[in-house]
């Protein structure tokens, strides 16, 4: 409230005013304001067997069955892992840890660099806010994405190093390059990874 002067003899000298006028509109019901959430982003807790240099299994996407070998946990709670590509042709991706099964094999990655990939690394490129497009466009007959250089580079760096420690083990490319699945009788919950 504010006081305002006013002239005249019968007029009281000064008149109170609202600071904000009422509104002229009320609404039928009440509308209720949303809660302020209470919950805080949390790094995600990785398990155990999960470290760098373990074999896992992938259980969901295009490569589900390959074996791939597990190079660092992402900030994010995603696992970096790779084929080899030579290999068992698996590229360098990021995989959500609740789908993996970690096996008790492992591999010596200490002489792969991994420092240069983090999520920025895969971001996908923003395509253009044009609407129309052509007909082949549409229906995807267009050029197919390229792969780019330095991606393919960055690849071939990883997979020289990882292949160098898997020809040190036995055995140990074919069972990379096998694909893992279960046959009529097995039981997953008896097997041991």
């Amino acid at each position: 409230m504010s006081s305002k002067q006013i002239g005249g003899a019968n007029n009281g000298q000064t008149r109170n005013i609202a600071a904000s006028k009422a509104p002229k509109f009320y609404p039928a019901e009440d509308i209720s304001a949303a809660k302020a959430t209470r919950k805080t982003a949390r790094p995600a807790k990785v398990r155990s067997t999960l470290k760098a240099g373990a074999v896992l299994i992938l259980l969901a996407g295009r490569f589900r069955g390959k074996r791939v070998v597990l190079l660092k946990t992402l900030a994010d709670g995603t696992l970096l892992v790779t084929g080899p590509f030579k290999i068992n042709g698996v590229p360098l991706r990021r995989v959500n840890a609740a789908y993996v099964i970690a096996t008790s094999t492992s591999v010596d990655v200490s002489a792969v660099d991994v420092a240069k990939f983090d999520e920025a690394y895969f971001k996908r490129e923003k395509k253009s806010a044009s609407k129309k497009g052509t007909e082949a466009e549409f229906f995807g007959e267009g050029a197919k994405k390229q792969v780019s250089e330095s991606r393919v580079a960055d690849q071939k760096a990883v997979d020289k190093a990882i292949v160098e420690a898997v020809n040190k083990t036995s055995n140990l490319k074919s069972y990379l390059a096998s694909s893992f699945s279960l046959n009529k009788g097995d039981r997953p919950h008896l097997m041991k990874f």
